[in-house]
């Protein structure tokens, strides 16, 4: 027997079915705001991330980001955000910067310049401006050194094997055991492919490059490494207990960069992803047969 309600209609009341009244409520709950705001840092995660660049509104630094790991999250090229926000190399960004994804550039404020009050002479009555000193060169500032990083545990190159067999591109498998998720092109769903094991067991890097990011700050990847392998290619391993490698250290094929864990989701297990130019694509597609 159908759920029904009392609703007002008009000057009257009517009998109306529950999900009716539901999908009425709804209907007049949703808003729309205006305006371009900072875009939430926790916008994706490892299964919701956009698929196509985000190209509207803004996003502020976070302490710990880099500019790969902002443009991993929002499914940008490093080198476009880069340029689309007229970052030079090395590419250093910092904690309160504005990355702007819609090309629209802040404007400067002007600075303001001080004027030397005019000085009157008691003789003759007459103003004067003093002439002002030449104004000498700005120095440098000067900027502190930098903080000794802390050791991070580090493993050496593994030994190539069965396991570590190159792909005629040159990439390996990070990691041995069963596959369990696959690469899907719907926006919607997994960037990568999922690879089950045991708690600990050695994530190794897939090929030679420079890891840009290692971290815990993108949500839905947990303890996270992401290498850039050259001008068009990243790769990235989420899911780890324990990360072995820092930012901005060198790697081999086949060297252990983390430990496999389930840091970000509900089971042991590594999130792999490969981008071309910022765009996830399939990695079976890059990976040798097995």
């Amino acid at each position: 027997m159908a759920i029904r309600q009392w609703i007002r209609m008009g000057n009257g009341l009517a009998w109306v079915p529950a999900l009716a009244v539901g999908i009425l409520l709804a209907g007049c709950s949703s808003t729309q705001k205006d305006g371009v705001s900072v875009v939430d840092r926790n916008h994706s995660g490892a299964t919701g991330a956009q698929r196509q660049p985000v190209t509207s509104g803004q996003y502020r630094v976070q302490r710990g980001d880099t500019l790969y790991s902002i443009a991993f999250r929002f499914g940008w090229d490093w080198k476009a955000l880069a340029a689309r926000n007229s970052i030079p190399a090395p590419y250093v960004i910092r904690p309160g910067q504005i990355i702007r994804f819609d090309g629209k550039a802040g404007q400067a404020r002007p600075t303001a310049v001080a004027t030397a009050p005019a000085v009157t002479n008691p003789r003759t009555g007459s103003s004067t401006v003093p002439t002002r000193p030449p104004v000498q060169p700005q120095q440098p500032a000067v900027r502190p050194q930098p903080q000794t990083p802390q050791p991070v545990a580090t493993a050496p190159v593994s030994t190539p094997n069965a396991s570590t067999t190159r792909s005629a591109a040159g990439w390996v498998w990070p990691a041995s055991g069963p596959l369990i998720g696959r690469f899907s092109s719907n926006g919607s769903l997994n960037k990568g492919i999922d690879i089950a094991g045991e708690l600990g067991q050695p994530v190794l890097a897939a090929s030679d490059g420079s890891v840009v990011y290692a971290g815990s700050g993108l949500r839905g990847y947990g303890e996270l490494v992401i290498i850039k392998h050259s001008d068009t290619y990243v790769s990235a391993y989420g899911h780890n207990r324990r990360l072995l490698v820092r930012e901005g250290q060198q790697v081999k094929v086949g060297q252990t960069i983390a430990e496999m864990g389930s840091t970000g989701t509900d089971r042991v297990k590594l999130h792999f992803e490969i981008r071309r130019q910022g765009k996830p694509v399939d990695p079976l597609q890059y990976l040798p047969r097995r």
